[in-house]
């Protein structure tokens, strides 16, 4: 009988650890550990955010991210395919939002999540998109990115940031019906990006630098100050980014950053 009772206790503990729900795309687990609040929620009274102070980003067009676009994955036993692309992408249905016990958590695709700005978690669509999405119940509409997985209820199409809901003044109903629509490329802009090689903490070495890389390529090379001198070739478009990383990537340079440049 001991050793019965001493192999359920075991199983038990066994079941227990490895109890995992999941919300967002980002794993739960089902006692103390990643998340510090049990349930989610909105943010403390005093630092609850009013429609008038969130803004709302600006679409732009941008790469796959390296993280949460594998296809297909499985959460709670279930099979879910990530779309190959988003391109004429419309949906009607439920959303819900996040907030709280997120926070500051990582995102599917490996940012950080922050409540006070708007972002958007779905099921299929490549991370990141960008989408519009309009409450079908007040005819209100916001820009949001998407660049996380969920939600993972059944007729819930998409979960919005906590300052997603506020500003489709949703947040205290909890859920509202919505379209979601993919935003076409000629409707974002095409970011441009810097490639930098180097910050030096004298301009001297960031001049040395700047001079001999002006030999090897045809773009602008120029050096910015902040804290350091920074050597960096741009603006560029991406294409051309990832070009200039892998030709001057080196033992004695590293491998070049890509840096948005607006």
């Amino acid at each position: 009988m001991a050793s019965t009772r001493l192999l359920i206790v075991v199983c038990l503990l066994v079941l227990t650890g490895c109890s995992t729900q999941y919300s967002s795309g980002v794993p739960q687990q089902s006692n103390a550990g990643r998340y510090s609040i049990s349930q989610d929620r909105g943010p403390d009274q005093t630092q609850a955010l009013s429609a008038d102070d969130i803004v709302i980003p600006t679409p732009r067009i941008e790469p796959l991210s390296p993280r949460g676009n594998a296809s297909p994955y499985v959460v709670n036993g279930q099979q879910y395919h990530v779309l190959a692309s988003a391109d004429q992408y419309v949906e009607e249905g439920l959303a819900s939002w996040y907030g709280a016990k997120f926070h500051g958590h990582t995102t599917s695709n490996g940012e950080v999540f922050d409540m006070y700005q708007i972002s958007a978690a779905h099921r299929s669509l490549p991370l990141p998109t960008w989408v519009r999405v309009t409450n079908l119940e007040n005819n209100k509409s916001i820009i949001a990115r998407v660049n996380d997985r969920g939600p993972f209820h059944p007729g819930r199409v998409i979960d919005l940031s906590y300052a997603g809901a506020v500003k489709l003044d949703y947040v205290h109903k909890g859920t509202a019906r919505v379209r979601v629509e993919a935003l076409h490329e000629a409707a974002m802009e095409q970011p441009s990006y810097f490639v930098q090689l180097g910050a030096f903490s004298e301009r001297p070495s960031a001049e040395a630098l700047r001079n001999r890389l002006s030999g090897q390529v045809s773009d602008s090379v120029r050096i910015d100050h902040s804290d350091l001198f920074r050597v960096r070739i741009g603006p560029v478009q991406y294409d051309r980014a990832l070009e200039l990383q892998q030709q001057l990537t080196s033992p004695e340079l590293g491998r070049p950053l890509l840096v948005v440049a607006n």
